[in-house]
């Protein structure tokens, strides 16, 4: 009896259950992670090490120019293909010195170079076209050009016209008035209207030029001599590609000009003839 008993016993097996870590975890996928984004680094860093001049300019200005100037190295949308230049602040002296270079093989610079000044200043790269007593750029009271000036601002506009810079042109006279309605607030706005538009017939386009000023003798260049005929010019900037804040003493100064500010090609009165 005592035999059957223990036949007839059930067996009773106890199975524990154990969860799984899920993949061990996934500690293994951070580990993995790292390890190919390591890989793409060495990649690239070799990558580069191989790399034209170019190529690593273009790359280079894309991380001191995240918004997107700096894509314009070494591209041709600045109108330049590889020789295009990407001018931020630093960039302004060598924009000089790459001017002067081409003024200089001009046949007109040798008897102008006293009346043609560049400076780096807050807004970018300013150059000035001084006249004279006989009127080296524009006839005398008059926005028409001379032979002189059309050269001379039509090799400044193939520099610049290289550029993904902005451009603001300006007109300044002396302080001798006019005889009728035309004055130098017109005459200072419609020769810098004309310096407009000899740069965008040499290079220039369109969407650069952003503003035309005109100041007639509210800056001038000599204070204390406002007849000097050195007052009388034609200033080109060259902007900074980031822009530069202007003191409030500019601010003040620019407004007082405004009124003297013209629109492209627009309508003149013929000018009463004046020293200017």
């Amino acid at each position: 009896m005592a035999e059957d008993n223990a036949k007839e016993q059930p067996i009773i097996v106890i199975k524990k259950i154990v969860g799984h870590g899920g993949h061990h975890g996934g500690a293994w996928k951070v580990a993995y992670a790292d390890f190919v984004t390591a890989m793409m680094a060495l990649f690239m860093v070799l990558w580069l090490l191989n790399s034209s001049q170019e190529t690593q300019k273009a790359i280079g200005g894309y991380f001191t120019d995240p918004e997107g100037n700096g894509k314009m190295i070494g591209s041709d949308m600045a109108g330049a293909g590889g020789d295009a230049i990407n001018l931020a602040a630093k960039d302004m002296e060598q924009l000089k010195e790459k001017i002067a270079q081409s003024l200089k093989q001009s046949t007109k610079f040798q008897e102008l170079q006293d009346k043609i000044t560049m400076v780096v200043t807050g807004e970018g790269l300013r150059i000035e076209l001084m006249e004279s007593d006989v009127g080296t750029f524009f006839e005398s009271g008059s926005p028409v050009p001379t032979e002189q000036a059309t050269e001379i601002i039509g090799r400044l506009a193939q520099e610049v016209g290289q550029l993904p810079n902005k451009v603001f042109i300006e007109g300044h006279t002396d302080s001798k008035q006019f005889a009728g309605e035309y004055s130098n607030w017109e005459l200072s706005s419609d020769r810098a209207n004309t310096a407009r538009r000899i740069m965008q017939a040499h290079g220039v386009r369109g969407d650069q030029v952003a503003q035309i000023r005109g100041f007639a003798d509210q800056r001038l260049r000599k204070g204390d001599d406002a007849g000097d005929p050195s007052n009388r010019r034609i200033s080109i900037i060259v902007q900074h590609l980031q822009g530069a804040v202007k003191k409030p003493k500019e601010e003040g100064e620019a407004k007082k000009g405004e009124h003297g500010e013209a629109k492209p090609d627009e309508h003149k009165k013929e000018p009463a003839k004046a020293a200017h």
